[in-house]
């Protein structure tokens, strides 16, 4: 694959992730009316991923790699992790507030990369990265309320930089010949662990209608999640990260379209800022990829 090839192919496979995303959240969104229990939810969505890795890509699932390989137990561990202190702080914090929060990622793996993998962070990008935060914090709301900041606003930095650090992991991991199924399963297998002692006391099951739009909401998820580990084969971490920023804006629309709400005009410059911060750099970024592609296209997934 030419380098002009693999980075179209990384940009469509993370605008792939990103409506996958999108359609997870409002999946989620509508089965939180009728009730359905977080645990329930994370683990279904832990459960579905990891059974697309087994059943699809069993030829490169990396088993023994799970529980030997150090920095993907990290990751598995670290995921997971972040994934119950997202939830948290949009609990104590507010979706707008929390969202906003983590959404500082873009810019933090950015430059966790510049340090640690040695990729530039091009002015394109950068500018990119500028305005797509701003946007976020126009689209939540929540960069009218950043003047008292607490304990849980700093558990959300901490889970941007989390986030941040998992990019940069997942990056690594592909240098060092780790199949995408298989960095994907190490978040399913150890958010598994995680979400098992919340289960044991959780004796409410999902209904049937309930149970098929979780599986849904999982299957939606894990291609997303695959979809996003393959680009970063191909991506580098600022580019894939200010395409993510698409995700809340996706969001957005869903809830005008399928939820009745509205938009105000603080939410509108919020959506065109992130669109332009997303979609801008990739006109204006000469194609470099970060990485030449695998030499092997089977250990692609």
């Amino acid at each position: 694959m030419s380098s002009h090839a693999s980075l179209r192919s990384g940009r469509r496979l993370m605008l792939l992730a990103a409506v996958c995303f999108v359609a997870n959240v409002l999946l989620i969104r509508a089965l939180g009316r009728v009730g359905t229990d977080v645990w329930i939810i994370s683990a279904l969505r832990f459960a579905t991923g990891l059974a697309i890795c087994v059943v699809l890509h069993r030829r490169t699932l990396d088993v023994r790699a799970l529980a030997t390989r150090p920095r993907l137990i990290l990751r598995g561990l670290v995921g997971s992790a972040g994934t119950y202190g997202f939830y948290l702080t949009i609990v104590h914090l507010g979706a707008g507030r929390a969202v906003f929060l983590n959404s500082t990622y873009v810019i933090l793996a950015a430059l966790l990369a510049v340090i640690v993998l040695g990729e530039p962070f091009r002015r394109p990008l950068a500018l990119g990265a500028i305005a797509a935060v701003i946007g976020l914090g126009l689209l939540t709301g929540a960069i009218f309320g950043l003047v008292r900041v607490g304990l849980y606003d700093g558990i959300a930095l901490a889970v941007a930089l989390a986030s941040a650090w998992i990019i940069v992991a997942i990056r690594q991991l592909h240098r060092e010949g780790i199949s995408t199924a298989t960095i994907f399963a190490a978040q399913c297998v150890y958010g598994l662990l995680l979400c098992a002692p919340f289960l044991v006391f959780h004796s409410v099951l999902p209904g049937p209608g309930a149970g098929i739009g979780l599986a849904c909401a999982g299957l939606c998820a894990g291609a997303g999640q695959l979809a996003m580990t393959a680009a970063y084969r191909h991506l580098a971490v600022a580019e894939g990260a200010l395409i993510q920023t698409l995700v809340p804006l996706g969001i957005a629309a869903g809830g005008v379209l399928f939820f009745g709400e509205s938009l105000g005009w603080t939410d509108l410059a919020g959506g065109l800022l992130i669109v332009a911060g997303s979609v801008l750099p990739m006109i204006l970024t000469e194609p470099r990829p970060a990485a030449a592609p695998i030499a092997n296209p089977s250990r692609a997934l």
